[in-house]
């Protein structure tokens, strides 16, 4: 496997690590108080089901959004 692919992995691997446990951690808030035990349970529920579906979408989508990314602000030139 090259270091490219293995980069990518990683990154999406982080990406949607991070995403899912905040957005999974802020959804749950809006139903939950934190400051109770129920929220940490359901945010847990909530993060194992949205993560194995965040990692594949952000390894896919993350050419796509970089080549959108590119056009709308390109590279300066020197």
């Amino acid at each position: 496997m090259s270091y490219q692919i293995k980069f990518r992995l990683a990154v999406a691997a982080l990406m949607s690590f991070f995403m899912a446990s905040i957005m999974s951690g802020c959804i749950m808030a809006t139903h939950f108080s934190p400051l109770k035990l129920p929220f940490y349970s359901a945010w847990f529920d909530a993060f194992i089901f949205a993560w194995p579906i965040a990692f594949p979408v952000a390894f896919l989508v993350s050419p796509i959004a970089f080549k959108i990314a590119t056009k709308i602000l390109p590279p300066p030139v020197t």
